[in-house]
């Protein structure tokens, strides 16, 4: 029996709306989970149900769950009909502004120097690029690669297409032995396989090392890309807690609103039970607290945005170095959003936003 290009395309799209279902499924399921562990719970209006509801048939034609409306006013304190909803974003808007079968490739952190060589980033002593190393650019066998460094520290080793900060971890290696469990270098190779990189330690500016010392916090920047202008969005720092060497919230940190000025906003916001943060681990109260040279950050990123024109929304993990520099530390095309921490992920771009990419194409469903 031969199978036509129409039942081939319609087995295709049955598979897709199955994945976007359970996708959707996944984050409407968690955003309970998050709601109810809340300390402090509040409840949509008739009102402001109905507001909702007007308001996104009229930006996109249909109704949204409104469990992250009520999350977000209630973990804030603070109602917005723009709040966007997860499922929204993780399955449409994310894939109409950027081109999923380029991600990967792009935002491997391996490639960021390659990409974007002009602006400061961490410098890679050691890249594994598809199984492939390079010392400086050089390709090397491993067995080069792993008797060159027998001896280091100061270092850090990640994998370069993870996120969330999974696997990253410090390295120390004395006459081959690593500190991750007495492993060999060689085996701690085999266990990363391929796709990660030895960096050199980022040394953060002393405002920022102030918020945690063990953790490089960083600044995540949203920016949007509408023709020739690229729109900065938000941006907020993630603070490590006491003694941890990450900072994302999922990993257990903490994040607070930047002003365009680089003052901090009064609250931080990490796991949903934590409630409102006023002050870091090291006693720094976050409401006024200047990070430095944070409008240079912003125009920084904003020209490194017009360098991918094959994405348009991209979330940009920002450091500032001791010399008041700003370093690109990495770059996500599918950015997690920050409306805790920031308020609705677009502001007063929502309904531009959404009136430039809903027409589009989701270039995922088109992969499928």
């Amino acid at each position: 029996m031969s199978i036509t290009g129409e039942t081939v395309k319609l087995l295709k799209n049955c598979v897709r709306i199955i994945q976007k279902n359970k996708t959707d499924r996944f984050h409407l399921k968690k955003a309970k989970e998050n709601y109810k562990a809340l300390p402090e719970k509040k409840y949509l209006t008739a009102e402001q149900k109905k507001e909702i509801q007007a308001y996104y048939k009229r930006l996109i034609g249909k109704k949204v769950p409104l469990v992250w409306h009520q999350y977000f006013y209630s973990r804030t304190g603070i109602y917005a009909k723009e709040y966007l909803p997860t499922t929204l974003y993780r399955t449409d808007i994310i894939d109409k502004a950027n081109l999923y079968t380029h991600r990967d490739a792009y935002v491997d952190k391996n490639m960021l120097d390659i990409l974007l060589p002009n602006v400061k980033h961490p410098h890679a002593l050691l890249k594994n690029m598809n199984g492939y190393y390079y010392i400086d650019g050089r390709a090397v066998s491993e067995e080069e690669a792993v008797n060159h460094f027998q001896n280091i520290d100061n270092v850090i080793i990640k994998p370069t297409l993870a996120s969330h900060g999974v696997g990253v971890k410090k390295l120390v290696v004395k006459n081959g032995i690593t500190n991750v469990d007495g492993k060999t270098l060689l085996q701690l190779f085999h266990d990363y396989k391929k796709d990660f990189a030895i960096q050199e330690f980022m040394q953060q500016h002393d405002k920022l090392s102030a918020l945690n010392p063990t953790s490089v916090n960083t600044i995540r920047i949203l920016t949007y890309r509408s023709g020739m202008e690229v729109i900065f969005l938000y941006s907020v720092i993630r603070i490590g807690r006491m003694g941890m060497e990450i900072d994302n919230e999922s990993s257990g940190g903490i994040s607070t609103r930047v002003n365009e000025d680089g003052t901090l906003g009064k609250y931080a916001y990490g796991d949903a039970k934590d409630g409102k943060i006023e002050r870091t681990d090291t006693g720094i109260v976050l409401e006024g607290y200047q990070l430095p040279n944070m409008p240079k950050a912003i125009e920084t990123v904003k020209q490194c945005h017009l360098q991918l024109p094959f994405f348009n929304l991209i979330g940009w993990d920002v450091s500032i170095d001791r010399e008041g520099d700003p370093v690109i530390i990495e770059w996500n095309a599918r950015t997690e959003l920050s409306q805790s921490a920031f308020g609705p992920a677009f502001g007063e771009y929502t309904e531009r936003i959404f009136k430039e990419l809903w027409p589009r194409p989701n270039t995922h469903d088109m992969h499928w």
